[in-house]
């Protein structure tokens, strides 16, 4: 006689061989380097922690350490150089692979380029990085000057608060994030280290895509598909593509880095950084 099929409550409840998450056997350590705000920061230790632990799950060495969230691509880029060094140094490694959010990707150009860091990184993967700019930085500084004077105060003194080694300085961080600014200064003053491997990931919800956006965030979103088209609500597909592309996640902005994530999403996050270690590990890094 073969065997009878077990009631459907009993086959849920069958055990698996190994139910842990899977081992990703990277070369190198992951360096996680946040963007520009430290909200994320209100809710867990640091705005890419989250992303950091989930890598740690699946057996892949990961720091993701803060800087001061205010400040200029050059004061910022010095101190993710700092930080590197640190990991590096107190614990052997040879070099760290980064993985850079939003303006956390121009901190580490810059770095590499500037800062003599190219050393002691094997790999840049961005994502969600204005790498031609963003015309939210740009609706921004169109506000009333004494608006932006009163909001700049506040979240510089916020910023010195939650990061008091370092002076925030919002608004001229703000000002490297234009178009203008990263199309006409900061990009030919900052060409990419001949040979070192650039990777970028882009990101897409709201108009233009199948893909739904908080409702708070649906204005800028609007305005910057307008000018750029495609938009995580922050960062559009066309700036965020630098190096190798290897694709469009369909994540706004807050939800890459694991903040307010909804059921729905929760599964794209969760494919999306363990699709970047896969990436990695089968370049060889």
């Amino acid at each position: 006689m073969g065997k009878s099929n077990p009631p459907a409550l009993i086959k849920r409840l069958q055990l698996k061989e190994f139910t842990q998450p899977d081992i990703i056997q990277t070369k190198y350590p992951m360096f996680l380097c946040h963007g520009f705000g430290a909200l994320g920061s209100l809710m867990k230790p640091s705005p890419l922690h989250d992303p950091a632990m989930l890598m740690r799950e699946h057996g892949v060495i990961a720091f993701a350490p803060n800087v001061v969230p205010y400040a200029s691509i050059e004061t910022r880029a010095k101190n993710w150089v700092r930080l590197i060094n640190k990991v590096c140094d107190d614990h052997g490694f040879e070099k760290v692979n980064v993985l850079a959010h939003s303006m956390g990707g121009l901190d580490m150009r810059y770095a590499l380029t500037h800062l003599g860091i190219a050393d002691k990184v094997a790999s840049l993967t961005t994502l969600a990085t204005p790498h031609r700019g963003t015309f939210l930085a740009d609706l921004i500084l169109k506000t009333p000057e004494i608006i932006t004077e009163k909001l700049s105060g506040l979240v510089d003194w916020f910023g010195d608060n939650v990061y008091p080694s370092e002076k925030s300085q919002v608004l001229s961080s703000v000002e490297q994030l234009c178009r203008s600014y990263i199309q006409e200064k900061f990009n030919p003053k900052t060409p990419d280290v001949e040979g070192f491997p650039y990777f970028s990931y882009s990101a897409a919800v709201g108009k233009g895509t199948d893909f739904s956006l908080n409702p708070v965030f649906m204005f800028q979103n609007n305005q910057i598909f307008a000018k750029e088209e495609a938009n995580d609500s922050f960062v559009s597909v066309k700036s965020a593509q630098w190096g190798e592309h290897l694709g469009t996640v369909p994540l706004s902005h807050m939800h890459q880095i694991n903040v307010q994530v909804s059921k729905e999403f929760k599964p794209i996050y969760n494919d999306f950084w363990v699709e970047v270690l896969k990436m990695l590990k089968e370049k060889g890094f």
